[in-house]
């Protein structure tokens, strides 16, 4: 039986004119909105006439495919085009947050709510609403006077511009770094022959981007130090151009935090979060740092001892250090003697071919969906899928859920990291019908090579399935209003359900399930998954420490009260923390993309939500991952309500208890370490 959408897929053959256009005319659409909304008298301000009517605006579900070109459009004319789009969408976003009438009317439609007896009729989502949207005015400075409310918006418009300007430099960065063949001895040969030659003077040169899947295995395999030296810091200082964009961002967040009457950036943006103060975050983090601290001296002097005996072999000077460019190197050399486990071995049972599908048919299975993958879609490239997501037993149109979009090789100009845009929202319209969801997942998988289809390494396929993770998030949400579909959550909670999904990564019956060499077609053998498995907590501690330099950098720069030299914080904190040196202090904060693409003072959030990822997958599913009985409850509980209600809420719901961190803890150590004083 063929089914038809109850919503047409949207169609990707806009121009740049267009672009402009209709991001303009939805601008001034929402404005006129907002205008009727403002011209209220105080006694006409209703749950209807205020809340729902700007509840109801349909500017997100037309700019944001608008701005989505910027990070996937082949054609230079569109990206600029939405890259302007969205710079536009932004400024009118400082500015709406900025409307003191439309703020009023909804203060006074609270009020009047409340004063009729309507307040107890509203659901608990509407009440959140109106909570909600009476916050972000007060969060946005409109209790404040009209001359720090001016002063307010300009500096809002200057970050926004600032922190655009940050992530196209780091899209558009197209250096390369060259090396000899000779310099990259122990790269593997299928990454080697993507590299372009070249020759100068009598010598050929390999030309090396700074992209992921051609400078990663520079840092993993490369036998010579140097060139891993020179590799690593040319990656750090390859966007030296943001340095004075970030230090302008921080002390724009410092003043804005100021107006607002918040001690610090940090304490601003954690009001919101889960943790709700930077006090917690620091608390955290230190609390983690102790217990990592030891666990990581002892990864390094492994690790040292490891360096000690190859410099000894080869001949190369031993200093007695270990530097940033040792850790992913002897790490790897570690697993490969310990486990005797091969990444680029391992690879080859992991061809895109075959693991996307497995992938997509496990989380059908356990969600209790279908994708329909659809023939000669419109899309903004040749190469992406598009899939209606139908829920498995759908008999008629009320079983549509949504479509998904997969863009999974690299090309020029593409965002060049692997994330998950929730174009479309789902949410009910005021005549009762749906508006369904959209989320399109980018990567950049390995592309086949002469000898090789594209394979994928482990680390990829985690990273697959946590994405995918994110695209059920945003599909199998069902909220009433926009505001609160799908990863529309806490920001320390939004990757709790995707790092609790990354666990089926490393279950014996998954990974068979989901290899197939490609020459052989044979699944992974258990001796082979044993030692992937036993590889996941391998030089642990020294891997949280990586995770905690950047949380702590991150928060540091966020409550400090003056400005510093960041480059030297950057190198100092690291080797403190992290316990890797480094020789010349390169500009590394300016590749720290979070701290401008809206993780600022939220970094911590990674390691902090990992804990109710544990706690979810050890209670619910780690006796049978595959149930989808199991998959039936995290539906119901976790992916629905979005941020319709409290994460801790959601949680208790799903586990029967409030979470705590005894499962995280135990995942890492073994068993629990004593706390001094525990954060949850």
């Amino acid at each position: 039986m063929s089914l038809t959408p109850p919503q047409a897929p949207p169609t990707w053959n806009h121009t740049a004119e267009d672009i402009t256009r209709l991001t303009k005319e939805a601008i001034e659409n929402d404005r006129a909105i907002q205008d009727k909304i403002g011209a209220l008298s105080p006694k006409d301000c209703t749950f209807e006439s205020v809340i729902l009517a700007e509840a109801d605006t349909k500017i997100d579900a037309i700019t944001e495919p608008l701005a989505f070109y910027q990070n996937v459009s082949p054609t230079k004319e569109l990206r600029d085009a939405s890259n302007e789009a969205e710079s536009l969408v932004r400024d009118f976003g400082v500015e709406s947050s900025m409307r003191l009438d439309v703020y009023n009317a909804k203060v006074a439609a609270e009020k009047n709510i409340k004063d009729s007896g309507r307040w107890d009729k509203l659901s608990a989502e509407e009440q959140r609403l109106v909570e909600k949207m009476i916050l972000d005015g007060t969060r946005a400075g409109l209790a404040l006077s009209e001359e720090k409310r001016t002063e307010l918006t300009t500096l809002k418009k200057e970050l926004s511009q600032v922190c655009l300007e940050f992530s196209k430099n780091f899209n558009e960065e197209d250096g390369v770094i060259s090396f000899t063949e000779e310099e990259l001895k122990g790269v593997p040969k299928d990454v080697i022959s993507g590299y372009t030659k070249r020759t100068e003077g009598d010598k050929e040169l390999l030309d090396v981007t700074y992209k992921t899947p051609d400078i990663f295995p520079v840092f993993k395999f490369a036998e010579n130090p140097t060139t891993r030296q020179r590799a690593q810091e040319g990656h750090e200082a390859r966007l030296a151009i943001n340095v004075p964009l970030l230090d302008r961002a921080l002390q724009l967040r410092r003043r804005i935090a100021s107006l607002l009457g918040y001690k610090t950036w940090a304490d601003y943006i954690t009001e919101v979060k889960m943790i709700k103060s930077g006090k917690g975050v620091a608390d955290f983090l230190d609390d983690l740092e102790d217990k990592l601290r030891p666990v990581g001296i002892k990864d390094r002097e492994t690790l040292l001892a490891l360096k000690k005996q190859e410099h000894e072999e080869k001949g190369l000077p031993f200093d007695g250090h270990f530097y940033i460019w040792d850790y992913r190197y002897y790490d790897r050399v570690y697993v490969e003697k310990t486990l005797d486990l091969d990444d680029m071995l391992v690879k080859e049972y992991f061809p895109v071919s075959v693991v996307v599908p497995t992938i997509l048919e496990i989380y059908q299975n356990l969600l209790g969906v279908q994708f329909k993958e659809i023939k000669d879609a419109s899309t903004w490239h040749p190469e992406v899928q598009s899939f209606e997501v139908w829920d498995k037993d759908a008999k008629d149109e009320s079983g549509f859920v949504g479509y998904c979009y997969l863009d999974l090789f690299p090309r020029a100009a593409k965002y060049s990291h692997a994330a998950v845009w929730p174009v479309l929202p789902g949410y009910d319209r005021p005549d009762g019908t749906r508006h369904y969801p959209l989320a399109a997942m980018v990567a950049n998988l390995a592309k086949p090579t002469p000898d090789k289809p594209a394979l994928m390494r482990h680390d990829d396929v985690v990273t697959f399935f946590h994405e995918m993770g994110h695209v059920f998030h945003g599909l199998l949400s069902k909220t009433k209003f926009a505001r609160f579909h799908g990863t529309s959550v806490a920001r320390d909670f939004v990757e709790a359900p995707s790092q609790m999904l990354e666990n089926w990564c490393w279950e014996p019956k998954v990974l068979e399930r989901m290899s197939s060499h490609y020459e052989t077609k044979k699944p992974l053998s258990p001796e082979l998954i044993e030692k992937i498995i036993k590889s996941r907590y391998v030089n642990i501690g020294l891997f949280y420490l990586r995770q905690l330099f950047f949380a702590k950098f991150d928060l540091k720069v966020h409550t400090d009260q003056e400005s510093e030299d960041y480059t030297k914080l950057w190198n100092t904190l690291r080797e403190t923390v992290s316990l890797v040196k480094y020789e010349k202090e390169c500009p590394g904060q300016a590749t720290f993309g979070h701290i401008t693409g809206g993780y600022d003072a939220g970094y911590y959030g990674y390691t902090y939500s990992l804990v109710f990822a544990a706690d979810m997958y050890a209670t619910v599913f780690k006796s049978d991952p595959l149930d989808p009985a199991r998959g039936k409850l995290y539906r119901d509980k976790i992916l629905r309500a979005g941020g319709s209600r409290e994460e801790l809420d959601s949680l208790k719901d799903f586990l029967g208890r409030p979470p705590n961190s005894e499962a995280f803890l135990e995942e890492l150590f073994g068993t629990v370490p004593a706390s001094k004083n525990s954060h949850l």
